[in-house]
């Protein structure tokens, strides 16, 4: 026979886990019942602030309370820790498997050694590309692996296809974004960057430069050198 306390346990956690079931369910009726848009949600799940549970659609975040009867839309923030709650839980939402990335449709190019990886999603036109490209000019010993990903505009899927069809890709890339040199008219099979919109569609890409770091952290938006820096010794460092 078990011990007395084991099975007491045992019936606490059935307990607990009836109750959160049935709070879950409770959440997701009557918010689905009153906001149409709140009718398919994927999560309901407790937060450390007590009473208030967040209500998750993909990797958009609401917070309501016990019987969903008002909804918040915003960030919680814990103030002791002094940490971002909402911000940390959409990072891990939004992470994104470095070994999953299909590196057969990237420009690969290779700064010194290339010891260091990282993946970036780029258009053609993005002024804030440009800027980050000419800083990755002092960034050493990584490799960069180019997804085209041409938003913008028509002229970005032309240019994209131009420079994804070069003999050389990657300086035919370096040419443009560093030089203003336009690519020359080139055709090829470009399922590839169709791919690229596909899976950034997958994983909610929605601004250029996108940076994907090896431990699937990523960051929206161009950044320094001496950022980047500090962001590839972190993941190095497992922070």
């Amino acid at each position: 026979m078990k011990p007395l306390h084991a099975l007491l346990a045992a019936a606490a956690l059935l307990l607990f886990g009836a109750q959160a079931s049935a709070q879950d369910a409770a959440i997701r009726k009557a918010l689905g019942e009153r906001i149409p848009q709140l009718s398919q949600i994927d999560e309901v799940r407790q937060t450390p602030m007590k009473g208030l549970y967040e209500v998750r659609i993909g990797t958009d975040l609401f917070y309501t309370d016990a019987a969903g009867n008002y909804l918040i839309q915003g960030e919680l923030i814990d103030t002791r820790a002094r940490r971002n709650l909402t911000e940390d839980r959409i990072n891990k939402l939004t992470a994104v498997d470095f070994k999953s990335l299909p590196l057969q449709d990237a420009v690969t190019i290779v700064h010194g050694k290339g010891e260091r990886k990282l993946a970036v999603f780029e258009d053609p036109n993005c002024g804030y590309c440009k800027r980050f490209e000419k800083d990755m000019q002092n960034v050493d010993n990584v490799t960069v692996y180019l997804f085209l990903y041409p938003i913008l505009s028509p002229d970005s899927a032309e240019k994209s296809r131009n420079i994804w069809c070069a003999k050389d890709p990657a300086a035919t890339w370096d040419d443009w974004m560093l030089r203003d040199k336009m690519p020359a008219a080139s055709s090829c099979d470009t399922a590839a960057l169709q791919r690229n919109l596909a899976f950034g569609r997958k994983h909610k890409i929605t601004g250029t430069p996108t940076l994907i770091f090896t431990d699937g952290s990523r960051v929206p938006g161009a950044i320094g050198a001496s950022d980047l820096e500090k962001r590839l010794a972190e993941v190095a460092a497992g922070k």
